[in-house]
């Protein structure tokens, strides 16, 4: 749907944009047709988050930017925290899981077939993480620019119920290019309870109050989440209700 006037989206709809669908590389492909954009866009783009129209912001736009940019305590696995004299970040890392003990793994490397992924992507650098990422701007031009692991990843599946490519190339990819360069954690945060048919828990209107929002923060990784999934159309209402008094007040 091509969003309407006034929308903080007008004009920033993809020409030419094709229809997508769960569990196929076509998300994958407009996901990197996203990345190739906003690249191109603003040279000064450092920073790609991913996101569905079902995640929520956690914090302002002023605390995303400080976290990423300007803490050197946002990211508890920073083996380099502090920042040059100058208070700027030399090192930036992309903010995405790289799980290689999911219990199901082998089966999903296996969906296209036992030999389908060799020699390109052997098992022991299959990875799996969430599909909604905040991405570094040099891992945006190699995902942009990967030819080899796209090749293998878009390759039919004949077990449709082990095949989610959207949760494995970038991981994969990431990982066999650049694993110091990750932190190997999402900043979209999931509630797993109740899953249904490989979908995550789905909040309602009655459940958006500031406690969920002071919740869904919390963190082991980072001091906080910024984003959480999923949550259902009708809880706009009451989320811009508490967006001035909770969300956007860090």
């Amino acid at each position: 749907t091509r969003p309407g006037n006034g929308s903080v989206f007008e004009n920033a709809f993809i020409a030419n944009a094709k229809r997508t669908a769960r569990a196929s590389p076509t998300l994958i492909s407009a996901t990197r047709r996203l990345l190739a954009t906003a690249f191109l866009d603003d040279p000064a783009n450092t920073y790609f988050a991913v996101l569905s129209q079902y995640c929520i912001p956690l914090h302002s736009f002023n605390y995303v930017y400080s976290s990423l940019f300007e803490s050197s305590i946002f990211d508890k696995s920073d083996p380099d925290p502090n920042p040059n004299p100058r208070g700027i970040r030399i090192l930036y890392r992309s903010f995405m899981e790289l799980i290689s003990d999911e219990p199901r793994l082998w089966k999903r490397y296996t969906a296209r077939g036992r030999y389908a992924m060799m020699p390109e992507v052997p098992f022991e650098k299959f990875r799996v993480g969430s599909q909604f990422f905040v991405m570094t701007r040099r891992h945006a031009l190699l995902t942009i620019k990967d030819r080899i692991l796209w090749r293998k990843f878009k390759l039919p599946c004949y077990r449709s119920d082990e095949c989610y490519p959207e949760e494995h190339y970038f991981p994969t990819l990431l990982n066999m290019k650049d694993p110091d360069g990750c932190t190997g954690y999402t900043l979209t945060r999931v509630n797993w309870t109740g899953t249904v048919k490989g979908h995550p828990y789905t909040y309602k209107p009655k459940e958006v109050v500031p406690e969920l929002i002071q919740r869904l923060r919390r963190s082991n990784h980072s001091s906080s989440y910024f984003f959480a999934r999923k949550f259902t159309p009708d809880c706009l209402k009451p989320l811009l209700a508490i967006a001035d008094s909770v969300i956007f007040r860090d």
